[in-house]
């Protein structure tokens, strides 16, 4: 064998072990990748009433993308932009209204547009078997009725509040909660009689409440909307994140869930 000859067969060797240890697939220490380039852990900001469904989402994305981990913090969207807007690290922020998220992009925390990705309708929330009942927005008013509501800094507050506003109910609810699941938690542990939570929330809680629909909820149906923040951390992971969430696969989840489609 000539010394032309041994020089492209150690060439081809060293190709090949190079490749064996992984150098072509763009690994990273911390985390491996699937085919669509993710890796590491992908933090995301979200709504408290998105918490059934996208931790299913982020289940589905981790087995999607393997070696890819999803941390959550559920919360009301309007601590959540207060704290994104703090400077707390997170890569994704997914808001129950387009206010909280304005905040947070006015702030210039935002990547990119945010996009709507799902439409949640309010509901009253009652014990299983609705003790009362209750029937109409009407009936929250009736003497000796005790009512949770959320804050109206809060989009099912405020949601609830541009309701009952439009609807000239004069509600006085015994107490208002932070988030939606705060509300939704009064009714459970029998605290309160009835509550003005998502729909989404009741299917969640079906074991133990129920929920009453009411023709006024179509007035203040909330869009939530998701995007990328700038200073994400894991921006590669942030994006294929949001994708997932805009996909079909995600849209079904959604949508299973009692979200309306965007």
């Amino acid at each position: 064998m000539g010394p032309r000859m041994v020089r492209a067969t150690l060439a081809g060797l060293t190709a090949l072990t190079l490749a064996g240890c992984g150098g072509g697939t763009g690994s990273s220490p911390g985390g491996s990748t699937s085919g669509s380039g993710v890796t590491g852990t992908v933090t995301v900001f979200a709504a408290a009433s998105l918490t059934e469904s996208f931790t299913r989402i982020g289940e589905d994305f981790e087995a999607a993308n393997p070696g890819v981990t999803v941390r959550f913090n559920f919360a009301g969207s309007s601590a959540l932009a207060n704290q994104i807007n703090q400077g707390a690290p997170a890569d994704v922020f997914a808001s129950a209204a387009p206010k909280n998220m304005q905040a947070v992009t006015d702030a210039g925390n935002g990547d990119g547009s945010p996009a709507t990705f799902a439409r949640n309708q309010l509901v009253i929330a009652v014990p299983r078997g609705n003790p009362k009942r209750i029937a109409a927005l009407a009936d929250l008013t009736r003497p000796g009725l005790k009512v949770a509501l959320c804050a109206e800094q809060v989009p099912c507050g405020a949601a609830a509040a541009r309701v009952l506003s439009a609807a000239r109910v004069p509600l006085r609810p015994v107490t208002l909660e932070q988030d939606v699941k705060g509300a939704l938690s009064k009714v459970k542990l029998g605290e309160v009689d009835a509550a003005l939570v998502y729909r989404t929330d009741t299917r969640a809680a079906a074991d133990d409440v129920d929920g009453v629909e009411f023709p006024e909820s179509a007035g203040a149906v909330n869009d939530y909307p998701v995007v990328v923040l700038k200073n994400a951390p894991n921006r590669a992971g942030a994006r294929a994140f949001v994708a997932y969430v805009r996909s079909d696969r995600g849209t079904a989840v959604l949508t299973g869930a009692g979200f309306q489609a965007p």
